[in-house]
């Protein structure tokens, strides 16, 4: 028996987009006010394999599409953004989240950064 996603189109007109960009790719997670994801996309959903995932064009298309899809499908006019990593898609997909026509209130880096770190190795005896 096959069962098949039930497509709830509900509008939200403020909400989140998170942004993750790490060496080899570039996530970006559409979500309401509340965290519930609506639209999901990464470079290699948009036809990108390999190192041209990490690459600056690939975060801008994968960037303009999700958005473009959350301001169609769910009528998205607001957005809160949280860009989290140091890859090289970050400022190229903030970059297309400012081309397009949605009001940013406010964008937060959310990049974790270690306070201390892990116990260095032992040293080594020859």
């Amino acid at each position: 028996m096959k069962t098949s996603k039930k497509q709830n189109n509900r509008i939200v007109e403020n909400g989140k987009i998170y942004v993750t960009a790490t060496f080899n790719n570039t996530l970006v997670t559409v979500s309401d006010e509340a965290g519930k994801t609506l639209v999901v996309g990464s470079s290699g959903m948009h036809g990108f394999a390999g190192t041209r995932k990490s690459t600056p064009y690939a975060a801008t298309v994968t960037t303009e599409s999700a958005i473009k899809k959350a301001m169609l499908d769910h009528g998205m006019r607001k957005a809160v953004i949280f860009v989290k990593g140091i890859g090289p898609g970050r400022e190229a997909s903030l970059r297309a989240i400012k081309g397009s026509n949605l009001e940013i209130d406010v964008i937060i880096d959310v990049t974790p950064v270690p306070h201390n770190g892990v116990r260095p190795p032992k040293i080594r005896r020859v």
